[in-house]
């Protein structure tokens, strides 16, 4: 059963934003004579205090004797980067759960607003770019961020740019692989049987599992775990995907939310039929479309009942997570991170992140936006950032192969004083460390020793043979307006597609499509089109 959009909700959601867009708009209006960088004259450094307010998630998590405004790592941005630079750093709480809403209301009052602001959301910075809302920043970052422009580079600056213009600085993500594949080893060494390599191989190994049931489970036996979840589907269907021309990948690849669809691309009708023949023959689980959440799955997987399915990369390797309630429920089992959907092309392609996180903004009624590019640059300067992630050498961590370890018997103290790293070290989306390669050992450092070789593959897989998501120079309407409801349609073509007879399929296919491109796929397929002419 697919869950069907709350009309209401999204009515009322759509009149709360056209109702915050008219406030900034109306906010923005008032500060047209404002430029910027022209309004500050960085008076922290010609004697004249200045009070630098910066945004921080509230998420209601600070430990005894912190807030989340008043803590170690405020601290230690004040006296290392504030006090030098005659700078009082205010922290502005804004609740994780509510930041869109909460940071519309702070952009809209135009003087409370804070000097830096940030959103995940990409649609939510297009508005206030295009509204006028924002400090442009390509000149502020030339001058005064060369520290900041080297961290995060190109690829990843130019997601901030709107119509040309650098209105936002993208936070770099340290990782972008996203899905790993994963095989009960011991089943395939009871079957004397080699890891597939290819979608063909798996097919026959599902066959294998399911007829010999090598797991003894009384005839339980789930060969490939399925949910309606990206995790799962994504490795199988972009597998499938044709190779594909520049135009088509801009023109008809569907962006729904954060991520990329494939409705439109050659190859993904052919990625149902043969979800439609797992289904059918018994080798999938049956009831995956009612596990949005994963839990089924993971539940399935955990009692030893699931031969192979595939997860977000480092998902079953946590402690006390899916390989651990395991290998407490069945010491034998041996799981093991494979690399097996294949292309025509004999390649192994998955998504991989944008390489952006949170997107740092100055609102254009700042007037202290000359301190604010001069704090990210200090936070990307000399051993600022290795120190606000991970604390201090000796009590929080040791360097292992340049690589911070978290120290097992660190004090309570300790640990305290980076609970928020994540949240005061903006300009990155997880430990930085100079190269990939180290900051994929950051994550695998992190996990259980006994799971760290698995962790290591598994996040090797997830980087390999990627599919970059596609990115336009300015957003695309129709995506926002029909998002939602096309994310329920794509759900909903999957399942039925996939749990119809075989003959019922092609009908089946053909009237759901229909259904969804009247529902805004032609509208995203339309835009997106003139889009790409227009940018070319």
């Amino acid at each position: 059963m697919v869950k069907v959009a709350n009309v209401k909700k999204k009515a009322s959601t759509l009149l709360a934003l056209t109702l915050a867009s008219t406030m900034i708009l109306s906010a923005c209006g008032n500060n047209n004579d404002n430029k910027g960088s022209e309004s500050t004259g960085g008076e922290g450094a010609s004697g004249k205090p200045v009070t630098l307010k910066v945004e921080v998630f509230d998420r209601g998590n600070s430990p005894s004797g912190s807030t989340i405004t008043k803590n170690y790592l405020t601290t230690y941005a004040q006296d290392n980067f504030g006090t030098p630079n005659n700078i009082n750093l205010e922290y502005v709480p804004v609740p994780r759960s509510e930041e869109i809403q909460k940071l519309n209301v702070l952009m809209a009052s135009g003087s409370d607003v804070p000097d830096i602001v940030f959103t995940y959301d990409s649609p939510t910075f297009y508005r206030y770019a295009q509204q006028g809302g924002l400090t442009e920043l390509g000149e502020l970052l030339d001058q005064y961020g060369p520290n900041l422009k080297k961290f995060l580079g190109e690829d990843t600056i130019a997601y901030g740019q709107y119509d040309g213009k650098q209105y936002a600085l993208p936070a770099k993500r340290a990782h972008l692989g996203k899905y790993s594949s994963f095989i009960r080893q011991d089943w395939l060494d009871k079957l004397n049987l080699p890891v597939p390599q290819t979608t063909d191989e798996l097919y026959s190994t599902l066959k294998a599992f399911k007829e010999k049931d090598p797991g003894q489970t009384g005839g339980k036996v789930i060969p490939l775990g399925m949910a309606l979840a990206s995790a799962q589907y994504e490795p199988l269907i972009w597998s499938f995907i044709q190779p594909t021309t520049e135009e088509q990948r801009y023109t008809l690849t569907q962006q729904l939310g954060s991520n990329d669809y494939p409705t439109l691309l050659p190859g993904f009708k052919d990625a149902l039929q043969f979800m439609n023949k797992l289904y059918n023959e018994g080798l999938m689980s049956t009831d995956f479309s009612l596990d949005e959440d994963k839990k089924k799955l993971g539940e399935d997987a955990a009692k030893g009942l699931v031969g192979f399915f595939s997860e977000d990369d480092m998902n079953p390797f946590y402690a006390d997570g899916l390989y651990a309630t395991l290998q407490k429920n069945i010491p034998d089992a041996k799981l093991s991170s494979v690399d097996v959907y294949s292309n025509s092309e004999g390649k192994h392609p998955k998504p991989e992140y944008a390489p952006v996180g949170l997107y740092l903004m100055i609102p254009k009624s700042s007037k202290n936006a000359v301190e604010a590019i001069k704090y990210l640059d200090w936070m990307a300067s000399g051993d600022n950032l290795l120190n606000m992630q991970n604390g201090v050498e000796g009590e929080n961590y040791t360097l292992q192969d340049g690589v911070p370890v978290s120290k097992a018997d660190a004090t309570e103290e300790a640990k305290n004083r980076i609970y928020n790293f994540g949240d005061m070290a903006i300009i990155s989306n997880g430990k930085q460390l100079g190269e990939t390669e180290k900051n994929v050992e950051a994550y695998v450092f992190g996990m259980p020793e006994q799971f760290r070789d698995e962790t290591r593959k598994a996040l090797t897989i997830s980087r390999s043979d990627t599919i970059k998501p596609v990115q336009f120079d300015r957003p695309i309407e129709s995506q926002s307006k029909y998002g939602t409801a096309l994310r329920d349609k794509f759900h909903e073509m999957i399942v039925k597609t996939t749990m119809v007879k075989p003959d019922q399929f092609e009908s089946t296919f053909e009237a759901m499509l229909k259904d969804y491109m009247a529902g805004g796929g032609q509208a995203i397929l339309d835009e997106r089109t003139k889009a790409y002419e227009a940018m070319k």
